[in-house]
């Protein structure tokens, strides 16, 4: 079957590629004034001779025309049998423009300082959709009875309240791992650009100012469920669910999966374990709590200083329990992975020291005390580049959060020496997805794996945060690059953001009941991305229902596909989402 649809994918490839035009690839959300402003533009014949005079820019009107700045012949982006990149960074005045060259015309140009203003909202709207306990999207409630402990000695069995936090992607299980980053993801956001955040929501996530931005609501919704997931000071609950979830596809109300306890009730709740586990003969390769207790730490670290003045009371516990995560985590070193169930998936995070680093590092500044500051460098020494970074591949999740914002607060909170030491480590990581990316005509050096759009917004991440505390450009194309690859300057146009911009052209056909079901857009979350048409072929159940509008696109390397029923393309995650907050908000800050 998956042989199949391989073969037809690949003869759709041949046939129509023999017949395509050549295509303009923009960034269509936008410009900002003073961009380094590229398109990439891919031919399915050889052109000889090819020169910026080939190309224009024009005024929407047409009434004024400008000349390119140049262009760059690259590699091919196979089936396309030429490709550049066109370079138009002259052109700075705000308006709405359009490229034309070899008969080919771009979607619309946006260029104005303002063209992000409000596209940091927009992944919240997403957040909101995936909260499980009171949905504020669905104006229902779904999975209250949760849960039932397991794989807990002698708790096994017993009743837990861990009602609250979000889904993990178009499925239900929820995990600490990735719902603990989303909450420092967005501290983070907030934190890095306070001015630029909207309050139109409450904090129960229906529409209504409460005083607070939107973006500390949804990272409050999700310190509490955190809050539940540590009961005491010795017990880390790790996840809620497992893959007995995927025996349907329904709304999150309707979920009437039974995990022994009765249609639709409660729901298995894994505690945090340093050795290999799962229920029904499939083991994940766990080998301490770091990882995940680091996670909690940090996360309520960062969460103490934001709501101090919010809400003092609140913010006082949240303090004290990091405290007592960092110092489980110290004693517990080693990472800890989500657990499996009937089928061997799982998140296979390997790396714990990170997180320690983070944790470390968030303890310091919380508290002032130099010897977590001593032990952040030890733990940032251990893991200098985080190792996807220059990678062909890695295993899912295996380097999570797959970016190190450690390594930033130790370069702005460390003397001078562990400055130098951590930013050549922020470069370095830098410089190897640079090399990898060779002469390839998007500039893209990440690796086609499962969530390969996380690690593009983790490199686009890694990239602004280093260039403003240095203001190396060194990398600014790189990447601009990524974030223009994240909104259309790919092979297939795609923006990979539902619903940004309004009008361009991203997923409409992503994996979730939402959209499959009810037809809600589920505005605001990003897709996995494309991967390597190896991962397409082998993972279970993915296959195409629809004809494929990107045919002209795919290669037998890797492939992207807007298609309900490929979900390692096309389905949104929460904590992909979260982990654009950071960036848009940078870019919304342009805005005068």
């Amino acid at each position: 079957m998956k042989k199949t649809a391989f073969t037809a994918v690949s003869i759709a490839v041949s046939i129509f590629a023999s017949n395509a035009q050549p295509v303009i690839r923009v960034n269509q959300m936008g410009y900002l004034e003073d961009d380094l402003k590229t398109a990439v533009v891919m031919m399915p014949e050889t052109i000889e001779n090819l020169s910026a005079n080939k190309f224009r820019v024009t005024t929407l009107d047409g009434k004024h025309t400008y000349n390119v700045d140049s262009i760059k012949i690259t590699e091919a982006w196979e089936p396309m049998a030429m490709s550049a990149r066109v370079y138009f960074s002259s052109i700075t005045t705000p308006g709405e423009y359009k490229l034309i060259g070899l008969g080919a015309e771009s979607p619309r140009i946006k260029i104005g300082n303002d063209v992000y203003a409000g596209a940091q909202e927009i992944p919240l709207y997403y957040m909101r959709q995936q909260r499980c306990g009171y949905n504020p999207s669905l104006g229902d409630s779904c999975h209250t009875h949760d849960g039932i402990l397991v794989l807990s000695g002698e708790k096994d069995g017993t009743y837990i309240d861990v009602v609250g936090g979000w889904h993990d992607a178009s499925d239900y299980l929820q995990y600490l791992t990735t719902s603990a980053n989303a909450v420092y993801q967005m501290l983070f956001a907030y934190q890095q650009s306070p001015d630029v955040w909207q309050d139109n929501f409450n904090a129960s996530g229906l529409k209504g100012s409460n005083g607070i931005p939107d973006i500390l609501d949804e990272a409050r919704w999700g310190l509490e469920w955190m809050v539940k997931m540590n009961p005491s000071d010795t017990l880390f609950l790790n996840q809620i669910a497992d893959d007995r979830d995927h025996r349907m596809a329904v709304l999150p109300a309707d979920d009437l999966v039974d995990y022994s306890w009765g249609e639709g009730k409660q729901r298995p709740v894994y505690p945090c374990a340093g050795y290999p586990y799962g229920l029904m003969g499939n083991l994940n390769d766990s080998k301490g709590l770091a990882s995940s207790v680091g996670k909690f730490s940090s996360s309520f670290a960062l969460g103490a200083r934001i709501f101090k003045d919010i809400d003092p009371t609140f913010a006082s516990g949240l303090k004290r329990r990091s405290s007592n995560a960092y110092n489980v985590a110290r004693a517990n070193p080693g990472a800890c992975q989500t657990a499996p169930c009937t089928s061997p998936y799982y998140y296979e995070e390997d790396n714990w020291v990170d997180d320690m680093e983070l944790a470390a590092i968030n303890q310091y500044i919380s508290t002032g005390e130099h010897r977590y500051l001593s032990e952040a460098v030890d733990y940032g020494r251990q893991e200098p580049i985080t190792p996807w970074m220059g990678a062909d591949s890695a295993h899912h999740y295996q380097w999570y959060p797959f970016v190190n914002i450690g390594h930033a607060m130790l370069a702005l909170h460390g003397n001078d020496n562990t400055r130098k030491e951590f930013l050549r480590n922020m470069r370095s990581g830098l410089q190897r997805v640079a090399e990898r990316a060779g002469d390839n005509a998007f500039r893209n050096g990440i690796p086609f794996i499962w969530c390969s759009n996380n690690l593009t917004v983790a490199f686009v991440t890694q990239a602004m945060i280093y260039r403003e505390i240095t203001d190396d450009n060194s990398f600014l194309e790189i990447e601009t690059a990524m974030r223009d690859w994240l909104f259309g300057v790919n092979p297939w146009g795609k923006c990979m953001i539902v619903g940004l911009p309004e009008d361009g052209d991203y997923p409409r056909d992503p994996h979730s009941a939402l959209t499959n079901l009810n037809q809600i857009q589920v505005t605001g979350g990003i897709v996995d991305g494309p991967v390597y048409t190896g991962i397409f072929n082998s993972l279970r159940g993915v296959h195409l229902r629809n004809d494929d509008k990107y045919a002209p696109y795919q290669n037998n390397v890797v492939v992207y596909h807007d298609d309900y029923s490929d979900y390692s393309t096309n389905e949104p995650t929460m904590d992909g989402t979260a982990s654009t907050t950071y960036f848009l908000g940078r870019l919304a800050s342009k805005a005068k």
